[in-house]
């Protein structure tokens, strides 16, 4: 049986624009609003573009250029087999600021994408001029929680430890995506969870990750920090990511969120000797961009104009 789902649930209309970029060998899907210093978000997992449709009018009325791309392998972006490494995924961000006309940029990232922007700033600190990260602790950090908190964040990893297994993305797209669904909850603050902007986020979510390979490709920049721990490429990622940031970088967290603990982000701050602000949300999960915009948005703003 063939999938139903195909790019075109991405495509939603409003008062931004759509447009397809070329950075770094691949085909993007890229969502813009305003004009202004460049300011690219970045979603996490199993998220699209879409995770930013509220912030980017907001963004964009502040007076900033607010691009939201699909990462590599989600929504209407390639789908190519490899490049879900630390390396490529950072070489994307940087690819994207010079197709979108400019030398630097802001980078907002969540969850995953949170990630890719600790990378990106630490391999390419000329081209993020400022950083914010939701719900995502730098990934060293993370390494050493996995290592000194089993009883904590290895428990919290769980989930993730089972994308290892091969051709686990059918688990993950059987029943419409309900495990997509499940771990959406399991993630979120239980407040947001009874709200029906939850439900249709979910909803989207589970529908963009139906989209043929996109959950395979998620899945495989799960298996590429597994796969690399053992070998010389992760060996070499974690000798690079030892480089003290110089980009300014505010992060948030949840105070609830269950798949990276706050006491496991919370200690990001010293691989920053830039200007450094930790800020807990109180009463919110791992999708803090979503459960609480209006808290986000303005903390966002407060640090891209500072």
């Amino acid at each position: 049986m063939t999938s139903q789902v195909d790019e075109a649930c991405v495509l939603t209309e409003g008062p931004w624009t759509h447009r397809f970029v070329g950075a770094n060998g691949s085909r993007f899907h890229v969502v813009e609003m305003g004009t202004g210093p460049l300011v690219l978000l970045l979603h996490g997992f199993p998220e699209f573009w879409w995770a930013w449709h509220d912030m980017l009018p907001r963004i964009a009325d502040a007076g900033f250029r607010a691009a939201a791309i699909d990462l590599r392998g989600y929504g209407a972006s390639d789908k190519p087999p490899r490049g879900y490494d630390g390396y490529t995924m950072a070489a994307d961000v940087t690819g994207l600021i010079r197709a979108l006309g400019e030398r630097s940029a802001m980078i907002v990232g969540a969850g995953a994408g949170g990630m890719i922007g600790w990378t990106a700033a630490a391999f390419h600190p000329k081209m993020v001029s400022r950083l914010v990260v939701l719900g995502a602790a730098h990934p060293l950090r993370l390494r050493t929680a996995l290592f000194a908190d089993p009883r904590g964040q290895i428990a919290a990893t769980a989930p993730t430890l089972r994308f290892q297994v091969p051709r686990y993305e059918h688990v993950l797209t059987r029943d419409d995506a309900a495990l997509v669904g499940e771990l959406i909850e399991r993630w979120s603050g239980p407040a947001w969870t009874q709200t029906p902007e939850y439900a249709q986020y979910a909803a989207r979510c589970r529908e963009a990750l139906q989209i043929p390979q996109a959950a395979f490709c998620a899945l495989e920049a799960y298996r590429w920090v597994f796969r690399s721990a053992l070998r010389l490429q992760g060996y070499r990622f974690v000798k690079l990511m030892q480089r003290p940031l110089t980009t300014p970088t505010l992060q948030m967290h949840g105070a609830l969120d269950t798949a990276v603990l706050p006491r496991t982000a919370q200690g990001s701050g010293r691989y920053v000797i830039a200007p450094y602000e930790w800020r807990l949300i109180e009463d919110a999960g791992h999708f803090l961009h979503q459960e609480a915009p209006d808290v986000v948005t303005g903390e966002i703003l407060r640090w891209l104009k500072a």
